[in-house]
């Protein structure tokens, strides 16, 4: 038998192979969460993402991988970075958690101790979750909005790993980036939010459960840093206003799907950072690339390993360690180290410290003209209240005398 008669012959029994297990992953599939924040998600939007797994993941846990589709010259981030020089990727898909913001001062959601769900037993919840649990939420949206102090920390600057990523864009080789994230950090990188999906939504805007109202980023957080406002009320109809990130028990965007369907069969690399790849159907995105194409994990812990091991005929999530992987790296540490190890081997550390200095000064010029702008407004606000003592004491009371206020 010829070299190319075996191959084909190779490929249909894979073919043979997809249509049997296919429908045996749709059913074993777990039920994903809904899809979107918005009004009238589709409703079988997570038929489309177990769909969408079927087709790309692995079929599987008895098969043997063809090591000719092992792509990396090895499984270290060295092959990985060698990989994307030498083969012209521009497909690159990046997942992140909140691993990539907590260097920025935001606090994940699971590190023993430091996490968010390890501070709540104040609110003496039979599940920590309850605070991001949309029914009780509208039952009782105070203790949301005390935790969402630490949620959302004001005058906060991307990390490296933030600003790595933007410059992946720049370089062309970003397909897309979907975040976990909910701190909006990605935006204030000034990347193109056309190639952003914010899978559980963003605090960038808030909606009243009521009237649904919109209110812009600004709004919400006066409210939540009032100290006399222990929940955010809408101004037109006296409803519970939610950011819009989504909830347990909400649907995720429909943006997620859309996207998710149509770039992971275009993937060429798949880099996952700062996650625990626990929550879904976020962490089922990591299957969705073929099968063929490398993914890089870099966290200080491994994760994402056997997603759905329990199934006798099912091989997915991360391989990397195992005696048959060909195509999984695992790098331990920060994001933060990851993104400069990267940026190191790729060429890119000076450009990468030029972009972060240039974009943490815009940041922080911003600040100080938003901090200047809160001090005038006190200030006018007092002398309202008081009158005019000392007009020469401040440009603000100068301004305000002018205007008659």
């Amino acid at each position: 038998m010829s070299q190319k008669q075996e191959s084909s012959d190779t490929k249909e029994q894979s073919d043979e192979d997809h249509g049997k297990f296919e429908e045996q992953k749709l059913r074993l599939e777990e039920k994903s969460s809904g899809t979107s924040g918005d009004e009238g998600s589709s409703p079988d939007s997570s038929s489309i993402f177990r769909s969408l797994i079927s087709k790309f993941g692995n079929l599987s846990a008895n098969d043997k991988p063809n090591l000719n589709r092992q792509k990396l010259s090895s499984l270290t981030i060295e092959g990985v970075v060698e990989y994307i020089l030498d083969q012209n990727i521009k497909n690159i898909i990046v997942l992140t958690g909140a691993g990539i913001s907590t260097s920025a001062g935001v606090p994940d959601f699971r590190s023993p101790g430091t996490g968010l769900y390890d501070n709540v037993a104040q609110y003496n919840l039979s599940n920590p979750m309850l605070i991001f649990d949309i029914s009780y939420f509208m039952k009782n949206p105070e203790p949301f909005y005390k935790l969402a102090k630490n949620l959302f920390p004001t005058n906060l600057k991307p990390t490296p790993c933030h600003y790595l990523i933007r410059l992946m864009d720049e370089k062309g080789l970003l397909l897309r980036w979907y975040t976990q994230n909910i701190d909006s950090l990605e935006f204030m990188t000034g990347i193109h939010q056309e190639k952003l999906v914010a899978a559980h939504g963003c605090h960038h805007s808030s909606t009243c459960l009521s009237c649904y109202a919109k209110y812009d980023q600004n709004w919400i957080m006066n409210k939540l840093f009032q100290e006399n406002v222990n929940v955010a009320y809408c101004e037109k109809c006296g409803g519970i206003v939610k950011p819009d990130i989504v909830f347990f028990g909400e649907n995720l965007p429909v943006r997620f799907f859309s996207c998710s369907k149509k770039d992971f069969p275009k993937c060429d690399l798949l880099i996952i950072m700062g996650t625990s790849l626990v929550v879904q159907p976020f962490a089922g995105l990591l299957d969705a690339v073929k099968e063929e194409v490398p993914r890089l994990l870099i966290n200080l812990t491994e994760v994402g390993r056997s997603i759905y091991s329990s199934y006798p005929h099912s091989r997915s999530g991360l391989c990397y360690g195992d005696e048959d992987n060909y195509r999984d790296v695992f790098w331990r540490g920060t994001t933060d180290d990851g993104a400069w190890k990267l940026a190191e081997l790729l060429g890119w550390k000076q450009e990468l410290e030029q972009l972060i200095k240039k974009e943490w000064d815009k940041i922080e010029l911003k600040n100080q003209e938003k901090a200047k702008k809160v001090s005038c407004t006190t200030e006018r606000v007092s002398t309202l209240d008081n009158g005019i003592h000392d007009p020469k004491s401040s440009e603000c009371v100068k301004a305000a005398k002018e205007k008659n206020l």
